[in-house]
């Protein structure tokens, strides 16, 4: 939606004082980016969400380098000293053994931290943008993980505080994906940052999982992994603090031509987006409430699909462990280039309107898994790569959620889209909470497959209700809210005083 007041662009800067309209023009015309800086600070953003989800992760692989005992030829001897239930060090001060308990207590002290972090980043984006608080959330990661060998020493609560750290910085990355979103990309773009940013969980993982194996076992040890990870998350968001700022518009990379493309058709509410969030209006619509249905839907299912895979696959399938880890890193891998194209794909196709496409993609990625879960539970046992296969297409099917909720979550909340997409977040949160919750409540024996039938049946019927209701609902056009801005809510309490103050005189004056 183009302004009304007719303000030149040129106006506009002169405006808001950001800087001399006439510098910015001749900086912009020798950007050595070529009117694409967007897609640099899209690949950038990727980069430093990717680099603080590794920091959390890595200590998934580790865990095996820590119980085992120096490496001699690249070959390393597992741990078998568990009498200790507080870590303990075995002949070498690299080498720890924790107990189960203790590595679920590292385990959910990322999760109580990313559900606890989600609402102060969203309140911090909003009030002073996405610049220092991002880059302040990555230099907390990388200085976490950097005391990670040194605190494992010292002591286990200090490792918990740590991992607690990490994941209070991690729950910073959805509500900068919505910030990035609102601020750098086009109203015809939205799909596709939003895919790309949202690829940052499985490239982690198939960054860290090799990187921290070659690393275990050289004579480094595992303390170099962290050490690592530390390293390239500094320098990655200390380029974050040298190119990315919160206005394309002071962004002297930024050409006119780019910059007219990525505030095309935004009203002056979404490109200045002021720090007012009207909170109680977003929720009370019933769009962003079925957009987080659908997300959760969307992620708990495919969260769920990751955790239990190997599970599945040895207990009830029975592969070998070898086969298992293959077989189960096949879906993720097949993700992130799917997520790319689909990405493109929704911003592009062009012969749907934008509701139809809002609803074609969301019903591939929340609907059609619906029905592979459901046919899971009655693959004949004697077709396990059937299963295989179903569990590999619904991965590929969920990566088509950009063009889906996601998608309309931005496009209908505009300028504050960093708070609808920061409470993906704690969702993605919950979500680590109620896999294990679903598995106690109904899976007593894993090598039952009724028992795993009964999940997926719930799983199944929880995306289907997802997807019917956003198919009631999806629009691609702003909602209500998104006319309300800090002038107009303060015009709009100072008048219902006024009115108010009326009323009581009236009433006076008709007592008198």
């Amino acid at each position: 939606m183009a302004d009304d007041d007719g303000e030149t662009f040129q106006d506009e800067l002169l405006h808001n004082n950001c800087v001399d309209a006439e510098e910015v023009s001749r900086q912009r015309k020798s950007s050595i980016f070529c009117g694409r800086f967007r897609y640099f600070i899209l690949f950038l953003s990727w980069l430093c969400l990717t680099s603080i989800s590794s920091n959390m992760l890595a200590l998934n692989f580790t865990l095996i380098c820590m119980g085992s005992s120096p490496t001699t030829n690249g070959t390393a001897t597992a741990a078998t000293d568990g009498r200790h239930s507080e870590p303990s060090l075995v002949h070498n001060p690299q080498r720890f053994i924790y107990s189960s308990q203790q590595k679920n207590q590292l385990m959910w002290a990322v999760a109580v931290g990313s559900m606890l972090g989600t609402f102060p980043f969203s309140w911090l984006y909003t009030h002073f943008g996405a610049r220092f608080v991002l880059f302040g959330a990555g230099l907390a990661s990388a200085v976490a993980t950097a005391l990670i060998p040194t605190a494992a020493s010292i002591s286990f609560h200090l490792f918990l505080a740590l991992r607690f750290v990490q994941g209070i910085s991690y729950s910073a990355d959805f509500a900068a994906m919505g910030m990035i979103c609102s601020r750098w990309a086009s109203l015809k773009q939205n799909a596709l940052f939003i895919s790309v940013l949202t690829c940052y969980s499985p490239l982690s993982t198939t960054i860290t999982n090799p990187v921290s194996g070659m690393i275990c076992e050289s004579r480094f040890g595992w303390p170099m992994v962290y050490y690592v990870h530390a390293f390239a998350c500094t320098l990655l968001f200390l380029l974050w603090l040298c190119f990315y700022n919160d206005h394309p518009r002071t962004n002297r990379f930024v050409s006119d031509s780019e910059l007219e493309k990525i505030h095309r058709d935004k009203s002056r509410a979404h490109i200045e987006m002021d720090k007012f969030v009207p909170y109680k209006e977003i929720l009370r619509s019933r769009l962003i409430w079925v957009v987080w249905l659908n997300a959760f839907a969307d992620l708990f299912s495919g969260v769920f699909l990751l955790m239990y895979i190997p599970t599945y696959l040895n207990y009830v399938l029975h592969y070998g462990i070898e086969k298992t880890g293959f077989l189960g890193a096949l879906p993720s891998l097949s993700h992130i280039p799917l997520k790319f194209l689909f990405g493109y794909c929704s911003d592009k196709f062009k012969c749907l309107p934008e509701r139809a496409k809002l609803i074609l993609f969301n019903t591939i990625a929340v609907g059609v898994p619906a029905i592979a879960y459901l046919a899971i539970g009655f693959i004949p046992v004697d077709r396990p790569l059937w299963t295989v296969l179903t569990f590999t297409a619904i991965l590929m099917l969920l990566s088509t959620a950009g063009g889906g909720f996601y998608k309309c979550g931005t496009l209908c909340s505009r300028q504050y889209s960093h708070f609808v997409v920061a409470n993906i977040q704690f969702v993605k949160s919950l979500t680590l909470f109620v896999g294990p919750a679903l598995m106690w409540l109904f899976v007593d024996d894993e090598t039952d497959r009724d028992q795993w039938r009964n999940v997926f049946m719930l799983l199944a019927a929880m995306l289907i209700l997802a997807n019917v209701l956003f198919a009631m609902v999806a629009t691609d056009q702003p909602a209500s809210f998104t006319q309300i801005h800090a002038a107009g809510a303060k015009s709009k309490l100072a008048n219902g005083e006024e009115e108010k103050a009326q009323n009581v005189m009236m009433i006076v004056a008709s007592e008198i």
